[in-house]
């Protein structure tokens, strides 16, 4: 499994997981299977209550396909709303140990999330490919051969990139990781300190909360992994920073770095 390291402003990488094509390709069929399965019901509950017969007679073909692509609206939005609500996840990356994350490692914002759905033509393209199969309409998918290009591409790119981006994680600054090794900039800092704290280093308000978060993302990181060097350097690093002389361990360090930022930030708040 290939790595991604993410520079920081102490000169320390994070360490990411990179989603491998097949876990991916895996994921992508379960919220295919998904979004075809609602497909089927929807249409099939539709013409069990309202009978194509009654539709035709009381109105137009035009009024039977507006429902239909209404009904079709949450297949094409999919991924779009469950990346947004669900922190980067769809229900197959969830069960594949999926995230969208952005190039620093962080959450991805909103606008990132609209772009690369712009850019998914899988999104786009299968909803209208299974509605013209329904209905035997061929020259609907003709006019799909540019999403079907793109929809080459994006497998191409997925599996000879180091990152495995498609076009549109490329556009939207943004990439696929492993959750389970995962170390977000964004993940919370927050930590229960007593009212009678004293802090030991006040020098820690030079910091910015990217500086913590980043601090936060490399001591869980670590813990997880094993990797006592990489505490080791990011301690270093930060006692160099704020001019500190101290020969408390690394993980003490930095555990005594968030728990007085978080003191100090809250009295100063």
């Amino acid at each position: 499994m290939s790595k991604i390291l993410i520079p920081t402003t102490f000169n320390i990488d994070l360490e990411f997981e990179s989603a491998a094509f097949h876990i991916r390709m895996f994921a992508w069929i379960l919220d295919f299977v998904l979004q075809v399965f609602y497909i089927l019901l929807s249409f099939y509950l539709f013409y069990y209550f309202l009978p194509y017969t009654n539709m035709s007679e009381s109105g137009s073909g035009y009024d039977l396909w507006s429902v239909q692509l209404i009904m079709m609206l949450p297949v094409f939005l999919y991924h779009l709303f469950c990346e947004i609500f669900w922190n980067g996840q769809s229900i197959g990356k969830k069960l594949m140990g999926l995230r969208v994350v952005n190039d620093n490692g962080g959450k991805a914002s909103v606008g990132q999330y609209i772009l690369r759905w712009l850019l998914r033509s899988s999104d786009l393209s299968i909803p209208v490919i299974i509605i013209a199969l329904l209905f035997a309409n061929i020259e609907v998918l003709k006019a799909l051969w540019i999403t079907a290009l793109m929809f080459i591409a994006d497998i191409i790119l997925i599996a000879a990139g180091h990152r495995g981006k498609r076009l549109g994680d490329l556009a939207a600054g943004t990439m696929v990781i492993r959750t389970k090794t995962m170390s977000s900039l964004d993940d919370t800092i927050f930590m229960e300190v007593a009212e009678d704290y004293v802090p030991v280093y006040p020098q820690v308000m030079q910091l910015s909360d990217r500086d913590i978060n980043t601090i936060k993302g490399i001591l869980d990181n670590s813990r997880r992994s094993g990797n006592i060097q990489m505490l080791e350097n990011t301690s270093a690093r930060v006692k160099k920073v704020l001019v500190i002389d101290d020969e408390i361990p690394a993980g003490d360090f930095l555990d005594t770095l968030l728990k007085d930022y978080n003191y100090l930030s809250t009295k100063n708040s």
